[in-house]
């Protein structure tokens, strides 16, 4: 006789297993929700439309802050933990943001012109109707940042990361995104005249009716980027790797085209009725004879099709690399102009023990760490050991100057 479980016993079972598995789900939940909302309302500093212009102390922890409204013009935040922070229509003037962490800052319609976000962290900030003009952001991180209506006018944006990102509205008029890594973000109705995105990842990214006007492309990443109705008259593509302007308006420039007509084949017809069969056998010898010359033809032209896409390939990836190490070089020239510059200050000042600072040395060891890598960089990825290095550089040079002044 077999033996049956009741179905109470079921139902026990389930339950039970149910409300021990409950709360790891609950757990993960408050994990998740924890890593978007990394500040419980109220859990910072509230310094809400204070004036930090005129010799006010900022407190030592701005993590998770309220700073609505605040003015804080000039002031160095340098390093500084900010995560979380509210800087909603604050006054950021000529700040100094270098290697700061804005991570899930809320910063809605704050006023960033002539700010320096040289490597800053906003991963997921909110950025919409901030004011960013003439801003120097160079590495700056945006990953997943929401950017709507924002105006980047004339911004230094080289290296910045805005993967994920949302400019819809976007104003990038000038701006220079050189080397930007945009994947997938999200550039519709964006104006982006005469903006120059040479050498950018724009994989996937959407460019749905932006104004690209006179934008400059050479060498971008294009794979599977959108340009419904965007206009692009003028626009350079030279180099670019996969661009698709299909639905795009306008007349673009210097459009790389790598589409091989395929041949068509002839049909021909062999003599039939011969009743000949030494003719037939010598038709029949001439029709195999003609093929071998048309497919050692075809196998001649691919192959010669082929060397030719590599040498492009080649061309372009040296071309690339070329202009890459003249910006590295054109850096490191800059922040030997910026040491240069503040050590004359120093001295005209009296304050030339300043040298002997951690800073000041860690400046010049940056320097030349930059002139070192670049002599040693022979692929586009070590070209990023210089440009770490002049950054490092200049966030040193940066700590100096709010410690002097």
């Amino acid at each position: 006789m077999r033996r049956s479980i009741p179905l109470t016993l079921i139902a026990a079972t389930f339950a039970l297993s149910g409300s021990v598995i409950a709360p790891a789900h609950a757990s993960a939940g408050h994990v998740t929700a924890a890593q978007t909302n990394p500040c419980r309302p109220g859990e910072g500093a509230n310094l809400r439309g204070k004036d930090f212009t005129k010799g006010a102390q900022l407190p030592d922890n701005l993590r998770c802050a309220d700073l609505t409204g605040a003015k804080l013009d000039g002031i160095e935040f340098v390093q500084e933990d900010m995560t979380g922070a509210i800087l909603r229509n604050a006054s950021l003037k000529k700040a100094r943001f270098t290697q700061a962490t804005l991570k899930h800052a809320d910063m809605r319609g704050a006023d960033f012109t002539e700010a320096n976000l040289g490597q800053m962290h906003a991963d997921y900030a909110d950025l919409r109707g901030a004011i960013l003009i003439d801003a120097e952001a160079g590495q700056a991180q945006f990953p997943y940042a929401d950017l709507t209506g924002a105006t980047l006018t004339r911004a230094e944006l080289t290296q910045a990361v805005f993967t994920s990102a949302k400019l819809v509205d976007a104003d990038l008029t000038e701006s220079t995104p050189g080397q930007l890594k945009a994947r997938k973000a999200d550039f519709t109705r964006a104006k982006m005249r005469e903006a120059k995105l040479g050498q950018a990842n724009l994989r996937n990214a959407t460019f749905k009716d932006a104004d690209l006007t006179e934008v400059d492309f050479t060498q971008a990443e294009l794979g599977g980027a959108d340009f419904t109705g965007a206009t692009v008259q003028d626009a350079s593509f030279t180099q670019a790797d996969d661009a698709n302007l299909k639905g795009a308006k306008g007349t673009p420039q210097d459009i790389s085209d790598f589409a091989f007509p395929t041949p068509d084949a002839a049909d021909e017809e062999s003599p039939t009725g011969d009743p000949d069969p030494v003719a037939a056998q010598e038709d029949k010898g001439i029709s195999i004879g003609l093929v071998m010359v048309v497919l050692s033809a075809v196998g001649l032209a691919l192959t010669v099709v082929a060397w030719g896409v590599s040498a492009q390939r080649r061309s372009r990836r040296n071309a690339r690399f070329a202009l890459m190490r003249r910006g590295a070089e054109e850096d490191i020239t800059r922040l030997g102009e910026e040491i240069d510059q503040l050590d004359y200050e120093f001295q005209i000042s009296g304050r030339g023990g300043m040298t002997a600072d951690q800073d000041w040395r860690h400046a010049i060891d940056a320097y030349e760490a930059a002139k070192n890598a670049l002599v040693m960089a022979r692929r586009e990825q070590e070209l990023h050991f210089v440009a770490r290095a002049v950054q490092d550089g200049r966030a040193a040079l940066g700590r100096l100057r709010a410690r002097v002044h």
